[in-house]
């Protein structure tokens, strides 16, 4: 399956579905694969009750599978307003179609996409149909998570025709397979529970293990460019931040100016200051001092091959790239070369360049600055640039208000009037509140993006979880080492550790929140997100298990910080955007959250490993007994594994009965899903210590799973920015 993934990303979906997941040895495999396992089973007499319904589940789950092949079909169906239709095409297989009847009649009355008040980001996609069967018509609205289930055939929003007139609804008819493949989840569902309940399970047992018990594990530790201030002119930083409390269309969301200050700054310098200067100073600069701007070197050069090949330094100006002596603009050849096909390091790099040359000059000429909205008689707002084409019936006065509006703060600051600057600004903020309508995002949401622009939360919280991370590890090596410092300074050692974590939780967990008041959506919805999430899980688990065992502080300041370092220096967009519609559901939130949960305590095993690992090399040779301190590590990451297995197994089958929700099928061999499963299963290896007697011995274990965890790494990077697929936008 995980070769699969790769052929996938050099031949194309449709190669891998009709040669691999489509062909008939692959689907001999999985039936040899549950046949072999149901013999073992039997044979092996497991007599609990929880381990018998669990893999009973997975069988059930193989059926339904497997009737969903032989039986179910899949199609589509395009409709145009006024037309009755009564067949659909259905895929035969092999890249082949045929033509069948549908059990009903079905028309189109009308197409629509519903946006956010003020934006053109779509909120769902629309088909409202009339089905008509028996004599009888029935009305129905088809959209995102909202399918259509007539007489067996289950309907889908799929596409829509450009012009707006047709709609394309995918058609699926699964009668039998998916009975049978959401009775297996359900058993799953209770049987992961069930695992973790069962007083003789595994689970269970291990938490009654005497050095569990005895909290050994506490004693696992015994061996272990300055720049400088520029007079590029700007406006005053109260006068600027008054600008920016301007709202704006950008990223197709009504938000804040500040939010476009400072992602603006963050494009082009890599931070959200410069030199002194805030971002909204910074904005305002390009806007009413472009030419001054223009020649200060603002912009980070990213790539190593750009800058080497044209020998640049560390950081330029927008006038560097632009020579009239040679030919105007400078990397407009490689660019081209770029748009033919010449994707080497450099060629991409100019491809940034460009991109950031073309927002300062976007700005400069007006066309960024949707600042200006206007309702229209049926209530839907838009909003305008002042260079931009404005309605044919928009009132005079208006319309030379919003042409002209920026010429006179221009002459306010040529003017120096400060006064008069702000008292445009007020007026435009006014106008905004008069026309803007309910586009306008309410006072809450703007408090909340305020605040959450205000505080660098992943910044400052990585920084102090990766320091607190390394004190705690040399205080607890300090403890042991130092027998006889006094207690009470150990113990304030550890409030103190403790109080920072509970403040560094709180403070995520305010970040998290802000962000799903400024978004309406919970926080889960890409990777800067998830990053987030992840971090604030492995804090969670650390507070509510680090009584019992000390170690989990340490654990949870590296980790949690290694997580929200990667979502700070990476090329995760943390900017807030309004979702896909197809990801506004409910199922949604449950099915990240236990995945993030899943991978968070995976994250906790391999420290685990590593831990052991590094621990028995460096006390190889010394004489030092190590074998309770391995096997108290690989208890505490079967603690962390049997709960992983069951949220992760949950995830998985959640976010299967979501797409059969959205998409009408609910497995698709999207490298996602794939690498998911691929994940479940080799982690599954770890608890099976029956079968596999290896998973006994303690440095064996600890080994795989430390090699286990590349499993994960994969999930999660290899296909979000290798693979590709369905889910990479995670």
């Amino acid at each position: 399956m995980g070769t699969a993934t790769f052929i996938e990303k050099w031949y194309g979906t449709e190669f891998v579905h009709l040669r691999i997941y489509g062909a008939w040895w692959f689907t001999a495999a999985w039936g040899l694969l549950a046949a072999a396992g149901i013999i073992y089973f039997v044979r092996s007499h497991v007599r609990r009750r929880s381990a018998t319904a669990l893999h009973l589940s997975f069988a059930i789950i193989l059926l339904g599978a497997m009737l969903t092949r032989v039986s179910a079909r899949h199609g589509s169906l395009h409709l145009r307003c006024g037309e009755t239709a009564g067949r659909y095409y259905a895929d035969c297989g092999n890249g082949n179609t045929e033509e069948l009847t549908l059990p009903f009649e079905i028309s189109l009355d009308s197409f629509y996409i519903d946006y956010h008040e003020g934006t053109e980001a779509a909120a769902d996609y629309v088909s409202v149909v009339t089905v008509r069967d028996n004599g009888g018509k029935t009305r129905h609205k088809v959209s995102m998570n909202k399918i259509l289930s007539h007489n067996s055939m289950r309907l889908y929003q799929a596409s829509y025709d450009e012009d707006g007139q047709g709609s394309v609804l995918a058609v699926s008819s699964d009668p039998w397979g998916i009975p049978v493949t959401y009775t297996g989840y359900a058993l799953l569902f209770l049987s992961l529970a069930w695992m973790l309940a069962d007083p003789r399970g595994g689970f269970r047992r291990l938490l009654r293990h005497p050095l569990l018990r005895r909290g050994a594990l506490i004693m696992i530790l015994s061996a272990a460019g300055v720049h400088t201030v520029s007079a590029v002119p700007a406006r005053p930083k109260d006068v600027a931040g008054k600008f920016g409390q301007l709202n704006i269309l950008y990223n197709n969301r009504i938000c804040p100016m500040q939010t476009f200050a400072i992602d603006f700054t963050k494009k082009l310098y890599g931070d959200t200051s410069y030199k002194g200067y805030t971002a909204e100073q910074v904005l305002t600069g390009f806007i009413f001092y472009g030419d001054e701007w223009s020649n200060e070197p603002v912009i980070r050069m990213k790539g190593g091959a750009m800058k080497s090949r044209l020998q640049l330094p560390g950081y330029v100006s927008v006038n560097t790239f632009f020579n009239r002596d040679m030919g105007g603009y400078t990397i407009g050849p490689y660019l081209q070369e770029y748009y033919k096909g010449a994707d080497d390091e450099f060629h991409r790099n100019v491809a940034d360049m460009d991109d950031r040359l073309q927002l300062v000059m976007n700005l400069r000429r007006g066309t960024l600055l949707k600042v200006f909205p206007c309702t229209d008689s049926s209530g839907h707002t838009v909003w305008h640039a002042p260079t931009g084409k404005l309605p044919a019936g928009m009132d005079e006065t208006q319309k030379a208000y919003i042409q002209n509006v920026f010429t006179l703060l221009y002459q306010y600051v040529m003017a120096a009037d400060t006064a008069g600057f702000r008292a445009v600004t007020d007026k435009m903020i006014r106008y905004q509140h008069k026309n803007g309508g309910n586009s306008l995002p309410g006072k809450n949401r703007i408090t909340a993006e305020r605040i959450y622009n205000a505080i660098p939360f992943a910044k400052i919280l990585f920084m102090v979880n990766l320091a607190m991370g390394l004190v705690t590890l040399a205080a607890a090596i300090f403890r042991l080492t130092h027998r006889n410092t006094e207690r009470y300074r150990q113990k304030l050692y550890s409030h103190a550790a403790t109080a920072v974590m509970a403040a560094s939780f709180a403070a995520l967990t305010v970040c998290g929140a802000l962000r799903w008041i400024v978004s309406g959506t919970i926080p889960m919805a890409n990777g800067y997100e998830t990053m987030l999430l992840m971090a604030w899980c492995i804090q969670f688990v650390s507070i509510v298990t680090y009584r019992r065992f000390r170690i989990m502080q340490t654990f949870g300041f590296l980790l949690s910080g290694l997580f929200l370092l990667v979502a700070h220096i990476s090329g995760m967009d943390p900017q807030i955007t309004h979702v896909m519609p197809v990801l506004s559901s409910p199922l949604l939130s449950i099915h990240v959250s236990m995945i993030m949960m899943a991978f968070a305590l995976l994250s906790l095993t391999f420290v685990c490993g590593m831990t052991a690992l590094t621990l028995h090399a460096a006390r190889k040779g010394t004489g030092v007994e190590t074998a309770t301190d391995m096997e108290a590590l690989r208890l505490l990451s079967l603690l962390f594994l049997y709960p992983a297995l069951a949220t992760l197994g949950a995830g998985i089958f959640i976010g299967a009965v979501w797409a059969n929700v959205s998409w009408g099928t609910y497995w698709s061999w999207d490298p996602k899903e794939v690498w998911a499963l691929i994940v479940f299963m080799v982690y599954g290896c770890a608890v099976h210590h029956r079968s596999i007697p290896q998973m006994r011995r303690p440095m064996f274990f600890h080994a795989f799973m430390t090699a286990a965890f590349l499993t994960i790494l994969m999930t999660y990077f290899g296909v979000n920015y290798f693979l590709g697929g369905m889910h990479s936008y995670a």
